[in-house]
């Protein structure tokens, strides 16, 4: 007999991102179910602003046709599986992203990684002072640095692994998230986060925590708690980090 369907979490990511989807199954619980759609984006060159600005722009032109498409599911919640600074256009523009994103979705909830981390550093005891790992060069980690900096956070460090275009994102590895962990891991970042969903790294996250004795969330892991915690789904286990085992 099949199980009781609790809920089912409806994710929304970019055509060329092949990490998410394994990521946020392993992360299921029980009598959840997960549901993809994906963003049509070209797999540009990031290595150059106008290029950067492509990806971003095709990720805007064709995020309310996949939530259109995703909601003939009937999901309870549209989780937009992007990095925050895709969608961040500053504080005062952000309710009204959200409340399109929210249209589009025939009024069902809508959750972003830019609500998803800031939920987070809050939980965690309204961290600040953050180290922060992204997949891109210097003119991404520009953009991303700009979203910490509006919502009042400070950058302590911050360390790109240098993807240049992003289906290649998922070819970062093991060796390369010690790298950047190291780069960012000074003494007074009180938390690591990764921005990135097409990063595997929500067990590598899970294990950094226990070596470096500080929260280090990843953006995949940290989206998913937040879209399950909005559906009320409180469930707690071990082997992904304190955000899950925890709070």
């Amino acid at each position: 007999m099949l199980s009781e369907i609790r809920a089912k979490v409806g994710y929304v990511v970019p055509s060329t991102n092949t990490t998410a989807q394994t990521e946020i199954d392993d992360l299921r619980p029980s009598g959840v179910t997960n549901h993809i759609a994906r963003m049509t984006i070209r797999n540009s060159r990031m290595v150059e602003q106008p290029g950067f600005d492509q990806v971003l722009e095709d990720m805007r032109a064709s995020a309310a046709p996949a939530i259109s498409s995703l909601c003939t599911a009937d999901p309870d919640i549209v989780t937009i599986g992007v990095s925050p600074e895709a969608f961040w256009s500053g504080p005062e523009n952000q309710a009204k992203v959200i409340a399109a994103f929210e249209h589009e979705a025939g009024g069902r909830p809508v959750v972003t990684s830019a609500d998803a981390i800031t939920a987070a550093l809050e939980q965690l005891g309204n961290l600040s002072r953050v180290g922060v790992i992204t997949p891109y060069l210097k003119l991404g980690d520009d953009t991303v640095r700009r979203y910490f900096d509006d919502r009042g956070y400070e950058v302590v460090a911050i360390e790109g692994m240098g993807a240049e275009t992003p289906a290649s994102i998922a070819e970062i590895g093991p060796r390369d998230l010690r790298a950047a962990l190291d780069a960012v891991n000074q003494p007074d970042v009180e938390v690591i986060v990764q921005i990135g969903t097409n990063v595997a790294m929500s067990r590598f996250a899970a294990a950094a925590e226990l070596f470096l004795d500080k929260p280090v969330l990843s953006n995949n892991a940290v989206l998913y708690w937040h879209a399950l915690r909005r559906l009320g789904v409180d469930d707690r286990f071990a082997g992904f980090g304190r955000i899950f085992h925890h709070l």
